[in-house]
């Protein structure tokens, strides 16, 4: 395969569909219409500064080659991050199938019941071992999961004093997200070393790790009723695998856990990604940020799953907004969940059990040799007492491939996990002068703090043991699901487009995914420098200076530029800057984020055709000009067009002393036509999952990079391995944020290159106006541009029909299900309206697919409005059809079995059936049920 061909392979129209696509939206050539499209004040006419793109086989040698300059240790740092054997059956399954990984958010719940089912495992797995009510369906990472915590207990709790205390042996990641979150809210974070220091006499929170980062094991029991005499939330970062020995959080007493479930079965992979967790006890499930799954019932009664409560709190609330997260780590919580699955609660026992009897054996045998031993109860963690000589150890372990933590002059942590043998023992034991273990090991569990409840209980966790058993689990699970590997996403505001292969590889290579975030520089050299181009490409696309990859989402993107705009006006003592200013049409994570970085929400109007309203802007900035601090805008807009008043919105918050946030959602609009960077914006966020190809899976990983010009570079995200330093706050727990899958957007860029890249855009905006020019005369599309264009996706308006005819836009997206599509974007940013984004990746034949179904919808509506087929019992308000439905003995519907069941142009040989009939969303938010219910909940 020659180079070129990856962009070929990339992009699904090939010359002749383009010329053919060309044709019915009225342009002689992509340029032509790029020039048309974009407003010239911010085209950019140059060619992008990359190389020349590599072949598939080109870009993984060079890949190889990074990943070489990796040392793969024997990890025993600890801290939070582990070694784990993921087992072959999930990784081949799960994290390598594109069945999985290229799933969307489940917000259309009919076509998502094999990924809800597996959040489901998830949060039961989280509440049995946590023992609380409630747990989310996964957080970002264990960092930010303490901090939501945080932010949760302070709205929770009655206690008036902005002070939250955490225990000082806490993991040091988490302690620096904590503070960089707590900063911005006003909240005094007391790092406090709980064995000596007394709680202060008011407090709103008390955060503590459980076991310690020093590996100590506490009964936490007084703590806990010190702080509920207080008034305060008690929040415990648990260890779950430590949780199968240990008495649960919620025994004694816990308001909320938060944590990791990275060692159950998930790849350090250099700092992520990770399934982070957060669960509640009774009363505060309400108020969990992020996603929810629960147990809702379809059309016949019968049981189905659904997100439930905070679904999209952010565009429903916006500034109010408890929580920016509107993501998760699904991908990332079913392999986690699955885990549990597989071994189920004997063999997490097991694993545990072994994992405590190396860590007891290293501690018998060092001081069998002299070592003195902290002499604390623990799980996995031994720390070594060697005066003077701490370094030099640890230097010494590295050379025999060990990787120790280094936890001051003095003392050396090792922590013990699954991969751990009696010959990693012996290097251990060897380095400092110890014999080898020997005999049997005592336990150092106190047993006051042995677990005695049981958990996982659940036929899932005790039924699917073997491989077959898992496997036909799994395969049956993704058969229920829509994913990319079926057919066409064609959801605007979230790219779904091709996850190559060759792009998805290096993941599971073992020198990307085995190597912990503390790891010596020594032993990272390819990742850092394979990190480092990445950030040089992706300020080269965007015209920035400098780019972060730390922000492991995009709403944490968000928070890093607003907090690098925040910083940036202190520092040049305008710290009374605090208004952002938010036009009415963008992300509801846009507020969300400005409230979390402290500042005060101002709304701007859009027009009638949903540009920013220009007249409402200069009233906006005359009315808080000496407090602006910023404007976050979405380019495109919201609404899917090239708003020609971009570079004059820039100016004039420039003029009054503002920064320009513009939201890099839309980026793959702009790549190789604009640069928002040389266009006016400070700062922007980049979704990696939209524009550069990492895979979506199911609501994350995602990674959200922050891009900024030159003047706020000082103030991008800082190392989290320790607290924030001169001003470079933690946005999350790791350096590179998920450093494990960088390796796709970096294989993405290196064999497209500059004209792929250019030709992807192109392409892009050429199928959206497309697919608007094919179906405008059907569904009015609600918004254009400059000579009716419309950008990267198109707005359908179904309001007049649903008025007309009673179908709503619910109706119309069930229905595309039964043609075989998932449904596009509902009701956003317009109620009642479809946002259809086709991507550059759908061929022509795809395309015309899904607007064949349209039409033929179109025309069943009419059928509806006719009186032909009465209101309420039609194809459209009966979608989808599941296979039982027109398979029944009785058909009491007014159109025939084979409309519901086959509607025009599908291929019955392909037919994707929905296993279940329309989902009450009410009935599961007034029942919640949000952990696998029993199985005769299922029985007919």
């Amino acid at each position: 395969m020659t180079a070129e061909q990856f962009a070929d392979r990339h992009i699904g129209p090939g010359q002749a569909d383009e010329r053919r696509m060309l044709e019915a939206v009225g342009y002689g050539s992509i340029d032509e219409l790029m020039d048309a499209a974009i407003p010239e004040v911010i085209r950019w006419h140059g060619t992008l500064d990359l190389p020349e793109p590599a072949s598939e086989r080109e870009a993984l040698a060079e890949l190889r080659a990074l990943a070489a300059r990796n040392t793969v240790a024997v990890s025993m740092i600890g801290l939070g991050y582990h070694g784990t054997h993921t087992p072959a059956v999930i990784r081949r399954n799960v994290l390598e199938d594109p069945a999985w990984y290229t799933a969307y958010t489940p917000y259309q719940p009919e076509i998502s019941q094999g990924r809800l089912e597996a959040l489901l495992n998830f949060q039961t797995m989280v509440t049995d071992l946590t023992g609380l009510a409630t747990a989310n369906a996964s957080m970002l990472d264990e960092g930010t999961a303490a901090a939501e915590a945080m932010t949760l207990a302070r709205r929770a709790s009655k206690v008036k004093s902005p002070v939250y205390v955490v225990d000082a042996d806490t993991l040091p990641q988490t302690i620096a997200v904590i503070i960089s979150r707590a900063e911005p809210l006003g909240i005094d974070v007391r790092v406090l070393d709980l064995d000596a220091d007394e709680l202060p006499a008011e407090f709103f929170g008390l955060h503590l790790q459980y076991p310690g980062a020093s590996g100590a094991v506490r009964d936490h029991s007084p703590l806990v009723e010190a702080a509920h005499a207080a008034g305060a939330l008690v929040t415990v970062a648990a260890d779950l695998l430590a949780l199968t020995l240990l008495r649960s959080p919620g025994e004694i007493g816990a308001d909320i856990a938060a944590g990791t479930t990275q060692r159950f079965g998930v790849p350090m992979g250099f700092g992520g990604p990770h399934a982070g967790y957060l669960a509640v006890r009774a009363g505060l499930e309400r108020m969990l940020p992020g996603r929810l799954v629960g147990v809702s019932r379809d059309a016949d009664g019968n049981p189905a799953y659904r997100l439930a409560l905070q679904t999209r709190e952010q565009h429903i609330r916006r500034e109010k907004a408890t929580s920016n997260i509107c993501t998760a780590q699904v991908l990332l919580a079913v392999m986690a969940g699955m885990y549990a699955v597989y071994h189920g609660p004997d063999g997490l026992r097991e694993i545990a059990r072994r994992t405590h009897d190396m860590a007891a054996l290293l501690a018998d045998a060092l001081r069998d040799g002299g070592v003195e031993v902290a002499d604390v109860a623990f799980f996995d963690t031994v720390t070594a007492v060697v005066p003077g000589r701490a370094a030099e150890v640890v230097a010494a372990a590295a050379e025999r491939g060990v990787n120790l933590r280094l936890v001051d002059a003095d003392r050396v942590g090792i922590s013990c996990d699954e991969t751990t043998t009696r010959l990693h023992l012996d290097a251990v034991c060897a380095v400092f002068g110890a014999p080898s273990p020997h005999g049997e090991p005592t336990t150092r569990l106190p047993e006051a703090l042995t677990r005695t409840s049981d958990f996982l209980t659940h036929p899932v966790f005790r039924t699917h043991h073997s491989e077959t058993a898992m496997l036909r689990y799994l395969r049956r699970l993704s058969d229920f699901d829509y994913a990319l590997d079926r057919g066409m996403i064609p959801l605007g505001s979230c790219t779904m487009k091709l996850n190559a292969t060759t792009e998805m590889e290096p993941v599971s290579w073992p020198e990307f995914a085995h190597i912990h975030p503390f790891a010596p520089e020594a032993q990272t050299a390819g990742y850092r420098e394979m990190i480092a181009q990445l950030e040089a490409w992706l300020a080269e696309v965007t015209g920035y200076d400098a780019v972060s990859v730390q922000p492991n989402a995009g709403s944490q993107g968000e928070l890093a530029g607003l907090l690098a705009i925040r910083a940036y006006h202190r520092d040049r003592g305008e710290g009374h800057r605090e208004v952002c200013l938010i036009p009415s049409s963008a992300h509801g994570t846009n507020a969300a984020s400005a409230v979390m970085a402290g500042m005060r929400v101002v709304v701007v109007g859009c027009d009638a055709d949903g540009n920013v309203d220009l007249v409402d802007l200069d009233a906006k900035i005359d009315k808080h000009r000496d407090v602006l601090a910023a404007i976050m805008v979405t380019y495109p807009s919201t609404h899917g067009v090239y708003e020609t008043g971009i570079a004059q919105l820039c100016a004039k918050v420039h003029d009054a002393g503002g920064q320009v946030y513009v939201d890099g959602a839309n980026l793959n609009a702009l790549v190789g036509f604009a640069k928002p960077g040389k266009f006016g914006a400070d700062v922007s966020h980049l979704n990696l999952h939209k524009t550069f190809c990492i895979p979506h899976g199911g609501g994350g990983p995602g990674v959200g990079p922050v891009a900024v010009r030159a003047h706020l570079a000082p103030f991008l995200p800082g190392d989290p391995s320790g607290a924030p330093v001169d001003g470079k706050p933690a946005i999350s727990a790791a350096r590179y944020g998920s450093a494990g899958i960088l390796p796709i957007p970096w294989a993405y860029l290196r064999m497209m290159g500059a004209a792929g890249l250019t030709r992807a855009t192109g392409v892009a905006v050429l199928a959206a106006n497309y697919v608007a020019a094919r179906l405008r005369h059907h569904f009015p599309v609600l918004y254009a541009g400059n000579k009716g264009l419309v950008a990267h996706e198109c707005i359908l308006d179904l309001r007049p029909l649903s008025r007309a005819t009673g179908v709503s836009v619910d109706d119309v997206a069930k229905r595309l299900i039964d043609y075989g599509f998932h449904a596009p974007t509902m009701s956003f940013p317009v109620a009642g309206t479809l946002m259809v984004e086709p991507t550059e990746s759908e061929d022509l034949a795809e395309l015309d697919r899904f607007c064949d179904a349209m039409i033929a919808i179109r025309a069943e509506i009419d059928k509806v409005g006719a009186g032909e087929w009465p209101a309420g019992d039609n194809p459209l308000a009966n979608a989808p059809h599941t296979a039982a439905m027109v398979a029944g003995d009785e058909w009491p519907h007014p159109y025939p079995r084979s409309v519901g069941a086959y509607p025009a142009g599908v291929d019955r040989a392909a037919k994707y059936w929905p296993p279940v009939r329309r989902i009450d969303g009410a009935y599961g938010d007034r029942n919640l049920v949000c952990s696998c219910p029993s199985p005769e909940a299922f029985e007919d």
